[in-house]
């Protein structure tokens, strides 16, 4: 039961990933097209930075549950590679509650800003004026999303339930972790 829950978790960050890369791809040819009607046909844009910009935040939050899948956050892994296995396992531990708690009260919030646009018919203040609950889904769907992501991290920590995890590369050590090379017997040629 909970591998199957670890395991669809995962597959869902993993289509959001695909969406929020779909969306910055979007985003790119977008801009694309607004420099070539802007300097090359001398015309206005009207739609276009809005669009960019809702989107591209769009992909920072859905794609962030599956960053969280594949450990590629930001941390500073100083401390933990100073203390032994246990003590590394319960700080992770402690993290990822943290991690979740943010998350809960993120979700919390963009739920409520999302609700108060679509309830409110909340219009951008630009030209194009689109409906502002569309591109503020994208909030409580990625909190969301991240939410049940950080819960799949803390079970894997509690029932060491790996899911067909790549093998480390070579000469990585049990984390998976490629030593620096001031800590290598030899450096690599």
């Amino acid at each position: 039961m909970v591998n199957t829950y670890i395991l669809v978790v995962n597959n869902l960050s993993r289509a959001l990933a695909v969406l929020a890369t779909l969306l910055l791809i979007t985003a790119m040819l977008v801009v694309c097209q607004m420099i070539a009607v802007r300097y090359i046909l001398r015309m206005a844009t009207i739609w276009q930075t809005d669009f960019v910009v809702f989107t591209a935040t769009a992909a920072i939050f859905l794609g962030a549950p599956y960053v969280l899948l594949k450990g590629g956050h930001v941390g500073v892994d100083v401390v933990e590679l100073m203390v032994g296995e246990k003590t590394r396992r319960g700080l992770r531990i402690v993290a990822s509650f943290l991690g979740l708690l943010f998350c809960v009260a993120m979700l919390v919030a963009s739920w409520i800003h999302f609700h108060d646009a679509w309830a409110g018919n909340w219009k951008h203040s630009s030209v194009w004026a689109p409906p502002l609950w569309i591109p503020l889904a994208a909030l409580p769907l990625g909190f969301g999303m991240l939410c049940l992501q950080y819960i799949a991290e803390i079970l894997k920590l509690f029932v060491n339930a790996e899911l067909k995890a790549p093998a480390p590369a070579v000469g990585a050590d049990a984390l998976g972790q490629i030593p620096a090379a001031h800590t290598l017997r030899e450096i690599p040629r």
